[in-house]
């Protein structure tokens, strides 16, 4: 009697367990209609509100594995390229196919930017879903697009790596890597946005926001309560807007005042910028807008990048003394009387080319692009609803074993005279919103790397530190480290 009161107990825990499961299937059963429904790409949709968050965190925060959250669709389901989930509080489709993810990437028509709540930190009037900024967008993207244009600042950048490793090398305690590669290339941006004179002290003011700023991008718990990191990151928001108004207000009033009206910056030019009738094209709010997000993408994500850089060039020595061959060869070619690094030097680093493609293929640090469905659309005969999400599983794509052999293996030789089919290396993205510091990234990893290899090593203090992948791939530590100035 007892064993089938112990049975029927059971049964019925599993039978509640199954019910509450399945809820946001049936949910999405009957709002979509089970035609639509049974037309979406197979997958699973998780539990009520929380979806496959629960997963998905597991896979990518300390001591996961973050190729396990689509490993486990794809052997559930199949190679299809497009799974059904519920992430960020929102169905979702997964896409992993390269040409699927190309396909969303230039479809503008159907396909719009969708951020999660938590990057939408970066938005204060909705800038990056608003059309009517995209002139200027163009403005402030000018500078970092283009090899001529980026030429202008490689004395500055240079100057930059150089003076930062030989600080780095000169501290008695070890360093944490990731936040002091985030001052150098805050330095830079700041320096292309903002220009030279808005002071050291307001440098660093915003510098130290930014970093409040940052942990709450692709937070798990997006909202104003005391006590939470997005919390503290609206707080430095706030912040960082008033300090952006003051410095744009003092430089309206400056450029008015002078008779020369030279213009030093980015900021510069949208503050000056009229229409046809004289009228100034951009307010405040407009500028802040773009530098808010700007500032934020033009150091943190690249910093994670550089990190990873300097951790494999320092523990792989093939690769570091493959690395070091080539730069040892561009100085003997130097003219004696040249000081510092010149563009031209940099185009001939081939090696480091390949080795830069490899790091954004292997370490991706942007995990996925966000998009939401303007209209219900057909792809491969499933159906991604109307207002749905679309995450463009970058991650996946880069780590795919049929399409880069051993994709676990760091090796930048796989990308001697390889060039990759379309969709199937997209570390910035395609298309309209393809990142335009795709290549200020890559000019400032490579000084950064060729001041590193010829003069300096790395330690780590915590060799067998574990990696966290949210909001991108790092080490916990930061990569807590000694550099050393070679004799």
């Amino acid at each position: 009697m007892e064993m089938i009161n112990v049975c029927t107990i059971i049964g019925a825990v599993l039978g509640v367990y199954m019910f509450v499961r399945k809820l946001n299937e049936i949910w999405y059963l009957v709002k979509l209609g089970r035609k639509a429904y049974k037309s979406l790409p197979p997958g699973d949709m998780g539990w009520p509100l929380l979806g496959s968050s629960f997963s998905f965190y597991n896979a990518f925060t300390v001591g996961g594995d973050p190729d396990s959250f689509i490993y486990h669709l794809l052997s559930r389901n199949g190679r299809v390229g497009m799974y059904k989930s519920h992430l960020y509080g929102r169905p979702t489709i997964i896409v992993t196919d390269p040409e699927i993810c190309r396909r969303i990437y230039l479809d503008d028509e159907i396909f719009k930017p969708n951020y999660p709540k938590s990057v939408k930190i970066l938005e204060v009037n909705g800038f990056f879903t608003r059309a009517d900024h995209k002139s200027a967008y163009r403005i402030m993207a000018a500078p970092m697009n283009g090899y001529e244009v980026l030429s202008h600042y490689v004395d500055f950048i240079d100057q930059v790596m150089a003076k930062g490793l030989e600080e780095w090398s000169s501290m008695k305690e070890p360093i944490e890597l990731l936040g002091e590669i985030g001052s150098l290339f805050f330095k830079v941006i700041s320096r292309i946005f903002l220009g030279t004179d808005i002071g050291a002290s307001r440098m660093a003011e915003l510098e130290t926001l930014y970093k409040d700023l940052g942990p709450a991008i692709l937070s798990i718990l997006p909202y104003d309560v005391p006590g939470l990191v997005y919390h503290r990151a609206l707080k430095a928001r706030k912040k960082i807007e008033n300090v952006l108004e003051c410095v744009i207000e003092e430089k309206r009033r400056a450029l008015e005042q002078k008779e020369t009206r030279e213009v030093h910056s980015q900021m510069d030019k949208l503050i000056m910028a009229r229409d046809e009738n004289g009228m100034k094209l951009y307010d405040n709010n407009t500028i802040i807008d773009l530098l808010l997000g700007l500032l934020h993408a033009g150091h943190h994500t690249p910093a994670y990048a550089a990190m990873w850089a300097l951790v494999h060039i320092s523990e792989k020595p093939h690769i570091f003394h493959k690395a070091k061959e080539e730069q040892e060869s561009i100085l003997k070619q130097r003219p004696s009387t040249q000081k510092g690094l010149t563009f031209q030097e940099i185009k001939q680093m081939k090696y480091l080319m390949k080795f830069i493609n490899e790091l954004l293929r292997r370490n991706t640090i942007v995990v996925a692009s966000f998009r939401k469905a303007k209209t219900d659309i057909n792809i491969n005969d499933y159906i991604i609803p109307k207002g749905w999400s679309v995450l463009i599983w970058t991650r996946a794509v880069h780590m795919d074993p049929q399409l880069y052999s051993n994709p676990e293996e760091f090796d930048p030789s796989r990308w001697e005279n390889h060039s990759p089919k379309p969709g199937t290396f997209i570390p910035f993205g395609i298309g309209t919103r393809f990142c335009p510091g795709s290549e200020l990234t890559k000019l400032e990893i490579t000084i950064l790397l060729h001041h590193f290899i010829l003069n300096y090593k790395m330690e780590r203090t915590n060799p067998k530190c574990c990696i966290s992948h949210l909001p991108a791939p790092k080490l916990v530590d930061n990569c807590l480290c000694t550099i050393t100035k070679l004799p």
